[in-house]
């Protein structure tokens, strides 16, 4: 049986997916956003933070079988079934570890738990594949518009992430896009115009615009790193509205 590196367990999460969840974080991730705010779940390795401010040390990776890890998880189904809520797997990224998410998925499944996963997508069609057996639902993450961005200041591959979303949509997979919304990354109209051209011709019905915030600095200070984006201020208003007007164009759009 297949293992899971678990980072966190965050229960009754907010913004993961409807209804009354708990949100999976795994460890590791084949990205490098530099505005991540997990940088606790980069890496795969169990990392010590040190949080000075509140004096405390926490300790992210945890490895766990899916078994246990949905024996956890279930004792809060009454609450998801009743609230149309369920379990969202993030990271990280979750399916680099797709095995042990499709046996959590089943088992999950069993008592009627739906899951949601949370993916940049930049994994070969063949964990999709197996993972699609048990799960229909995704926020599949499109952070840029053209390739060069994606390599360079990512390390994703657009081709091979564009592949997956439109094949995701035609196996009937429920996707909403997610798009994370960084000031100098990919704000400007073109990017946007292309990132929308994206979404829409992949079929994708809904997309969401995820503001860019300062929420990971403190993670960023307890595990002794500087945070290129400390002093990156928040969109306003006004910016997110032209943002989600482009994207729009190509499909239903909202704003978390």
């Amino acid at each position: 049986m297949s293992t899971l590196n678990v980072s966190n367990i965050q229960r009754f999460s907010t913004g993961d997916g409807p209804g009354i969840r708990t949100t999976v974080f795994l460890k590791g991730c084949n990205l490098r956003c530099p505005w991540c705010h997990n940088p606790e779940n980069i890496s795969s390795a169990p990392e010590e933070l040190f949080f000075a401010k509140a004096g405390k040390k926490e300790v992210y990776g945890k490895l766990m079988s899916p078994a246990d890890l949905a024996e956890d998880l279930l004792e809060d189904a009454d609450f998801y079934i009743r609230s149309g809520g369920g379990v969202t797997v993030s990271g990280g990224e979750p399916m680099l570890q797709y095995l042990g998410v499709y046996e959590l998925a089943k088992l999950l499944a069993a008592r009627s738990v739906p899951v949601i996963i949370d993916t940049a997508g930049c994994v070969p069609w063949s964990s999709f594949e197996k993972v699609l057996e048990v799960v229909n639902d995704y926020y599949f993450d499109v952070k840029a518009g053209t390739p060069g961005k994606y390599s360079e200041l990512i390390g994703g591959d657009l081709a091979l992430i564009e592949s997956n979303l439109r094949k995701l949509v035609m196996a009937g997979a429920n996707v909403t896009a997610r798009i994370p919304f960084i000031p100098g990354v990919n704000d400007s109209d073109e990017e946007l115009k292309r990132i929308g051209e994206i979404i829409g011709s992949a079929g994708v019905k809904h997309a969401d615009l995820l503001p860019f915030h300062r929420l990971g600095v403190a993670k960023y200070e307890a595990m002794g790193l500087d945070y290129k984006y400390k002093d990156t201020l928040p969109p306003s208003r006004e910016t997110l509205l032209r943002a989600a007007e482009i994207i729009g164009r190509y499909t239903e759009t909202g704003i978390e």
